[in-house]
């Protein structure tokens, strides 16, 4: 297992691309005011042990020199020991509506990315309890199991979209029968599931299935994402809008929040309902009730003693400044020999 300190650093990688930009626009002036003065069969005679490739060497050297000198300045860690800890929390599944009515921007950017904004937030505000999510449409995908790799839930969270099922609609259904499956403790007291949706188009079966989640122990909340007064649905390609999904008689679908529908549904699970246009309020109100709820000890395993390796990419960066001072723009014995080019010498 092994930590980036300082990403910021990254940045210093645009130095790279610069120097491969200023490389090749030098090449290009050089062969521009050269053929003002002489033919390249001239150039050739008086410039016997001119290399491109010596010099395409020296940036290349240049280039890693600078790559490592970065990452010595991000400074990675690796973990060293695996170790087992004792932590308390609660089991927390975000089960989240993937339909393409989510792609409707009554909400900025769109309805699943404020869903994402929302569920990473809940998360960044967590503290030892445990996180897993659920993907759904017409379907229900397990996306995570539960686990406390609160970085692994966010890039998982990061990669849902709208593609990731064939089958649409809404069946909250099937996803709180598939979070039923996710805890592994059945005397558990501190189940609970997050489901975040526009509420449309979904299996009238939710609200008594969410009744029986209640009935095993799991507390139900959702989170409304969208607007009552509704929006079209984008057709985008590369990120412009085409035109806009339309029903059978051609007409424009105007997809809306359906909010009675989360609402019996938190309702029947014992949960609350929270509108998600304040990403503030949501987190607010899910981390109170989160707080008010019994924690469960459990265990976890997790790397410690993390240790420094900048000292690695720094040795290796200041060795290739180093071969790059001594390393000669012109050809050398050893490359006249190899004669990579065919040349004639």
């Amino acid at each position: 297992m092994f930590q980036l300190e300082e990403k910021i650093w990254f940045w210093t990688l645009l130095i790279i691309p610069g120097l491969v930009f200023l490389f090749v626009i030098l090449q290009f002036w050089r062969r521009r005011a050269q053929n003002k003065f002489a033919n390249q069969q001239l150039l050739k005679r008086l410039s016997p042990n001119k290399s491109l490739f010596k010099s395409a060497l020296k940036l290349f050297v240049l280039c890693l020199a600078f790559g490592s000198l970065s990452f010595a300045l991000v400074n990675p860690k690796i973990g060293t020991k695996l170790e087992t800890v004792k932590r308390e929390g609660v089991d927390i599944v975000f089960a989240v509506d993937v339909s393409k009515s989510m792609l409707a921007e009554d909400v900025a950017p769109n309805r699943l990315e404020k869903s994402k904004q929302l569920v990473t937030q809940i998360v960044n505000n967590l503290g030892s309890d445990r996180v897993g999510i659920i993907a759904y449409a017409g379907k229900a995908f397990p996306q995570l199991p539960i686990t406390t790799d609160y970085a692994s839930a966010k890039m998982f969270l990061h990669n849902m979209n709208t593609d990731m099922l064939s089958s649409q609609g809404t069946a909250i259904d099937e996803a709180i029968e598939l979070a039923k499956t996710y805890y592994d403790d059945e005397e558990q007291t501190n189940r609970v599931l997050v489901i975040i949706s526009d509420g449309e188009d979904h299996s009238e079966a939710a609200v008594s299935v969410a009744e029986e989640a209640k009935e095993e122990g799991i507390r139900i909340f959702t989170i409304g994402v969208g607007d009552i007064k509704g929006g079209p649905i984008p057709i985008k390609r590369n990120g412009v809008v085409l035109n806009y999904k339309k029903d059978k008689r051609g007409e424009t679908v105007i997809t809306r929040l359906n909010e009675e529908t989360l609402k019996k549904i938190a309702e029947e699970g014992d949960g609350i309902y929270v509108n998600g246009k304040s990403t503030n309020k949501v987190v607010e109100e899910i981390g109170d009730v989160l707080n008010k709820m019994d924690k469960t000890e459990f265990e976890a395993k997790q790397y410690a003693d993390f240790k420094d390796r900048f000292q690695w990419f720094l040795g290796f960066g200041i060795l290739l400044l180093f071969i790059d001072i001594f390393l000669l723009d012109r050809k050398t014995a050893w490359l006249k020999k190899l004669n990579l080019f065919n040349e004639n010498f």
